[in-house]
């Protein structure tokens, strides 16, 4: 279990960070960045709980992924080169449990005829700003797995997660009701209008 008895060190005040082998790095490291964009995505999904009381299935679910991004982190600070001790990994029954998720929501939802735009109810604008933050750490952890060793499923994860925060969206849009969608150069006509006199 951890225990923090301390909040700062001062040990970052020259600017490098320790990852989980001890090792250190100055903190904008890409592998720093990458579970850096861990950590805010699962800020933006604390966000988005507060508006999901109403939908305690919608809230286990996020519980649970924001417990999976703890893990997530954990495996991302541990660099796995020359590792030999029990660490923390992600591992595929968390992968294999968003699939199910994602499957059992989709069933329920009304094929899309357009791109969809964020917003909507308060929970899933929140959900669609994670998934671009989560997409952001999916590209910096493909990066990172060019230079690096890291464990595969980090990016099987996080690339299931994208598409579960899109669905979880929709299903906290009334199921889709409350979906913007995108109208393909639908504001080229009137944009004076929209964007005001400028």
């Amino acid at each position: 279990m951890v225990q923090l008895t301390r909040i700062y060190t001062r040990g970052g005040d020259k600017g490098a960070t320790s990852l989980g082998d001890g090792r250190r790095v100055a903190k904008h490291d890409l592998r720093v960045d990458a579970y850096g964009s861990v950590d805010e995505a699962n800020a933006v999904i604390g966000l988005a709980r507060l508006h999901t009381d109403g939908n305690p299935v919608a809230d286990a679910m996020l519980a649970r992924i924001q417990n999976d991004l703890f893990d997530l982190g954990a495996d991302l600070c541990v660099p796995e080169s020359g590792e030999t001790r029990s660490r923390l990994r992600i591992v595929q029954p968390q992968i294999d449990r968003l699939e199910r998720e994602i499957d059992e929501m989709t069933a329920e939802l009304a094929p899309l005829t357009s791109f969809i735009l964020p917003g909507g109810t308060p929970a899933a604008a929140h959900l669609h700003f994670a998934r671009t933050v989560v997409r952001r750490a999916e590209r910096l952890v493909c990066r990172l797995a060019e230079v690096e060793t890291v464990n595969p499923l980090t990016v099987a994860y996080v690339n299931r997660l994208s598409d579960h925060l899109f669905v979880l969206a929709r299903h906290l849009n009334k199921d889709g009701d409350k979906d913007i969608l995108w109208i393909p150069g639908g504001t080229r006509d009137n944009g004076r209008e929209a964007g005001g006199a400028g």
